[in-house]
């Protein structure tokens, strides 16, 4: 059984004097115990507000949550703001993409991990500040001790997402869900903040949920891959087969528009036409057909269903009338470390 099932999720919001707009659309997917899933696509595609809804964490006004999110036995999207509460930090945990907009400015970071202690664990005084320095020892920062006392804008980039990363997992949440972690990151230390996510995954048998568009970062720390495109799945599949062989022309398109180390020099990249603007309405279609480069007349004939590839791996689906059946652009290899990854 799955630690997280999502089922037909759907986000829509509204305003007055405006139309609705659905953000997320009937995506489903699911993340065991131990296992790290991926979801990937440009900026507007419905990853972050996938995220926030599983939370909890959207609007109650102008905004409509359907569908099914079980953990475990437990249906998020049913529960009560104060059932919420008491779920995030002990079984579900958040990390969220900007650290200086996510901190507070005018409080000292050992308060904010303190708090947290204090919520869920009961730890007060001495207590909790031992254990708070303790979380971000262990995530790397140095002189934990000294840092409790300093504020979000004395700390670096690097420290600041790494006292993220120390408080979403001060109570050893069941399910981490990490939203763009990397962001803004140089990358070595883009290489470390992954690092700590895979050695938190393996030795507490945390489920991550990694949502991203740097499919080097999918590449070094996912096991499973969901790619999203205007609010839907359009292909699902393990890490391996998904690179070597994408079957949407979207998830196509963007492994080959990637920059390669070993591409002879002069050679000109192969970008995605158009913009995430460029789209059409679902039920009229596949909404990336006015981007694609196999459309056909079939692909305007309804929303084209997700379904097992012919002849592909168990498990990797497409949602695509003429899936592009070629190996991965430019000899796309998957990298074995973040390391090799980021780079």
């Amino acid at each position: 059984m799955s630690l997280l099932s999502v089922d037909e999720l759907t986000v829509t919001f509204s305003g007055r004097g405006s139309r609705d707009v659905t953000a997320v659309s009937g995506v489903s997917f699911s993340v065991d115990e131990g296992q790290v899933v991926g979801l990937v696509g440009e900026s507007g595609c419905g990853k972050s507000v996938t995220s926030l809804a599983l939370m909890g964490l959207l609007p109650k006004k102008g905004v409509r949550v359907g569908g099914r999110a079980l953990f475990k036995d437990t249906d998020l999207l049913r529960l009560s703001p104060a059932e919420l509460r008491d779920l995030r930090g002990t079984q579900l945990a958040m990390i969220f993409q900007d650290p200086l907009s996510s901190l507070n400015p005018v409080v000292p970071i050992g308060v904010q991990v303190t708090e947290i202690l204090t919520r869920h664990r009961g730890l007060r005084g001495q207590a909790a500040r031992k254990e708070a320095a303790h979380l971000l020892d262990r995530v790397g920062i140095p002189d934990p001790t000294r840092r409790l006392k300093e504020y979000p804008h004395q700390l670096s980039g690097g420290m600041r997402q790494r006292a993220l990363i120390a408080m979403a997992v001060a109570c050893a949440p069941r399910l981490l869900i990490a939203d763009e972690p990397t962001t803004a990151l140089d990358v070595t230390i883009q290489a470390q903040i992954l690092e700590l996510l895979k050695e938190l995954v393996d030795d507490q048998g945390t489920a991550l949920l990694m949502i991203t568009h740097d499919l080097g970062v999918v590449a070094g720390l996912c096991d499973s891959v969901n790619v999203l495109y205007a609010g839907k799945v359009v292909e699902s599949a393990g890490r391996r087969p998904l690179f070597a062989a994408p079957a949407h022309p979207y998830a196509h398109g963007l492994l080959g528009s990637i920059p390669r180390l070993d591409a002879p020099r002069g050679q000109r990249l192969n970008p995605i036409r158009g913009s995430i603007n460029d789209t059409i309405a679902w039920p009229d279609g596949c909404a990336f057909a006015p981007r694609c480069d196999f459309y056909t007349d079939a692909c305007l004939r309804g929303t084209p269903e997700l379904a097992a590839l012919p002849g592909g791996d168990e498990g990797h689906q497409v949602r695509c009338v003429n899936p592009v059946l070629t190996p991965a652009p430019a000899g796309e290899t998957v990298p074995d470390t973040e390391t090799e990854a980021s780079a």
